[in-house]
């Protein structure tokens, strides 16, 4: 992912109004953070920790999403939607984003589940011990990355293109 700066993460945002896009906290670890090791950047804002924000680059362009956790939690333990870490080292919850545009205003939604904390970069990337004599570790690392990868694009493209 490229480096993104503050006001190119609020102006990517797509299925929020303006007056929410002008509210954003963004954190202000921009400048700290090794941009090479993520799929994409999410955040929580600590006073409305129900609220998760996602910024991923689709088609060369940063793109922004706003979710809103599900006040319930799960029965079960889920897996991640987009990582698929079946290790499951962090929470998994709920998350629901409005459609962008006419769809969103007319409360078009799409949910899906999320690590908690949007650890899924970090969860792709570790390099897990081999499960047989002869397995390539590095190579299912770099195929959990273009899952991850495509998860996050396809995820992107339907609430951006979807109706």
């Amino acid at each position: 992912m490229f480096a993104l700066t503050a006001k190119a993460i609020r102006s990517s945002f797509i299925n929020v109004s303006l007056r929410e896009r002008n509210s954003l906290v963004i954190p202000a670890d921009l400048g700290d953070l090794d941009w090479s090791t993520r799929d994409y950047y999410g955040w929580r804002d600590p006073k409305t920790p129900l609220l998760g924000f996602i910024v991923a680059e689709v088609d060369g362009e940063a793109v922004g999403l706003q979710l809103r956790q599900a006040d319930q939690a799960t029965r079960t333990r889920p897996q991640c939607s987009w990582c698929c870490d079946v290790t499951l080292p962090n929470e998994v919850v709920f998350f629901a984003a409005k459609r962008a545009g006419k769809a969103g205003r007319a409360g078009n939604a799409v949910g899906t589940l999320l690590c908690s904390g949007f650890e899924c970069s970090r969860n792709v990337r570790r390099l897990d011990p081999p499960p047989y004599l002869g397995f390539d570790a590095a190579a299912a690392r770099d195929r959990r990355i273009a899952t991850l990868r495509n998860n996050v694009d396809a995820f992107f493209r339907d609430l951006r293109d979807g109706a």
